[in-house]
């Protein structure tokens, strides 16, 4: 059975990603846009740099306009923020990226996105799931015409889905503020959907990794984490660079390195964004916050009367709340992260650049400003392992968590949180543990006020079976 995770359907290619299973997700998700658009239903279409991603791009774009959709495909490798931002701009019923965004390569995936410009609610991917129920019950047969007969009936219109993204970024980013700050700036896309990208708006940002390469090269797993991003940091370190910026496969997610070749993990990236967001642009409304994110966020936002609100983990999550409610910046752990400056969506590329801003308008390095947060807030530091695990094993770490234990090794547990997997709060520090929802993983993350601790806490976490 086809199953969508916390961010869409994502499978491994030619085992469960294959063109007939793509074919079902692709006609429930265009009978579910048609059960609810009547009139001019339309889709945008994208695709990031894997292994037939433009194929399959191609394959749902026929299904869709073979069921009387119009549909926009992007001419060329696009990264989920611009379909969103597109399906925005467009007027669009729903906008599909053909994507399995941080995910080894073996990997392809496809994500729905909302016609406001971010991720489908988790009630609009609910009932795509029932439509391909029924399909299951009940199959459909389409008579697909080519890829050319449909353009030429401009019932699939190719677009450049890049340029207008670009303009726009133009007008919400102080480019000029970054230029004369001077800063020497290293970009890895990891061979993702931001290659291409980055030299457009800023042309003296030396780049890594941005050749065309589906197998991801020496990058091989494109999450923007520590481990990761190796040769980003040696770079920065060899060419004393002022900063590093990274973003994952479909570039939602950033990750940054600071003049000393330390990497800076996300909780701070948010960190930072928020404090520039609310102080320096005087932006206001709640901060969003999955479950996995620091615990400097709710010291910081009571200290300053900020609403928050904790969620699951998922961006769909705070994408819904930022349509419903005034939010200044909302996110999650894994790097991804939405601000009221831009779209209800985390942008890697865009946010990578609010972040050279920040530091070009307080004319301090990535590192000061990290400082900064240790002197207010006191050290935070964090860790997450990721774990394959058999089905077995699994239900027995959970099975574990369940039991409500009192102590996790030396450790204390003073309050337990279960909105999203496990998560035991410690005095100065939690462990949350979590099944990840599109991989055979169990996701142990860490935070305490050294790494020596953190460590601890996640050496302790993995001998509960």
């Amino acid at each position: 059975m086809i199953v969508f995770g916390t961010d869409g359907w994502r499978g491994i290619i030619a085992r469960d990603y294959t063109f007939d299973n793509l074919r079902l997700v692709a006609t429930a998700t265009a009978r579910y846009v048609l059960s609810l658009f009547k009139e001019s239903p339309s889709v945008v279409i994208g695709y990031d740099t894997r292994f037939l991603s433009k194929e399959f791009a191609e394959e749902t774009a026929r299904i869709c306009a073979c069921m009387g959709i119009t549909v926009h495909l992007s001419q060329s490798v696009s990264s989920t923020p611009q379909v969103s931002f597109h399906t925005k701009q467009k007027g669009c019923s729903l906008g599909i990226v053909i994507t399995a965004s941080h995910n080894p390569p073996i990997y392809n995936g496809f994500k729905v996105k909302g016609n406001f410009g971010g991720p489908a609610y988790p009630e609009q991917i609910a009932d795509i799931e029932k439509q391909l129920a029924a399909l299951y019950a009940s199959p459909m047969e389409l008579s697909l015409k080519s890829l050319d007969e449909y353009i030429e009936e401009r019932t699939i219109r190719l677009f450049d889905a890049q340029e207008p993204y670009l303009r726009y970024i133009r007008k919400k980013i102080d480019l000029t503020a970054i230029q004369q700050a001077g800063l020497r700036i290293v970009y890895d896309p990891m061979h993702g959907a931001g290659i291409d990208t980055m030299h457009h708006i800023l042309p003296d940002v030396k780049e890594i990794h941005g050749d065309y390469n589906p197998s991801f090269g020496e990058v091989h797993h494109p999450e923007p984490i520590q481990q990761n991003l190796r040769p980003l940091i040696e770079t920065v370190r060899d060419g004393k660079y002022d900063v590093g910026l990274a973003t994952d496969g479909d570039a939602d997610r950033l990750g940054a390195v600071d003049e000393d070749g330390n990497f800076v993990d996300s909780h701070r990236i948010f960190m930072l964004l928020m404090q520039y967001l609310f102080e320096d642009k005087k932006k206001k409304g709640s901060v969003v916050k999955t479950v996995s994110l620091t615990s400097m966020v709710a010291k910081y936002c009571e200290k300053h009367g900020i609403e928050v609100i904790e969620t699951p983990v998922g961006f769909k999550h705070t994408a819904k709340l930022m349509n419903e409610t005034k939010v200044l910046i909302g996110g999650e752990e894994s790097g991804g992260l939405g601000t009221c400056v831009h779209i209800p969506e985390r942008d890697g590329i865009f946010n990578g650049l609010l972040l050279l801003e920040m530091i070009a308008t307080r004319k301090k390095s990535l590192k000061q400003l990290c400082d900064d947060l240790d002197k207010e807030f006191g050290n935070h530091r964090y860790a997450r392992r990721d774990v394959t695990v058999s089905e077995k094993q699994k239900q027995a770490i959970l099975a574990a968590c369940r039991t409500n234990p009192t102590h996790i090794g030396r450790f204390e547990v003073r309050e337990t949180n279960t909105l999203d997997g496990f998560k035991f709060i410690f005095d100065n520090g939690w462990l949350l543990i979590r099944a990840s929802g599109t991989e055979p993983l169990i996701r142990f993350y860490a935070e305490a006020e050294s790494m020596s601790k953190v460590n601890e806490i996640l050496d302790e976490a993995l001998k509960m079976q």
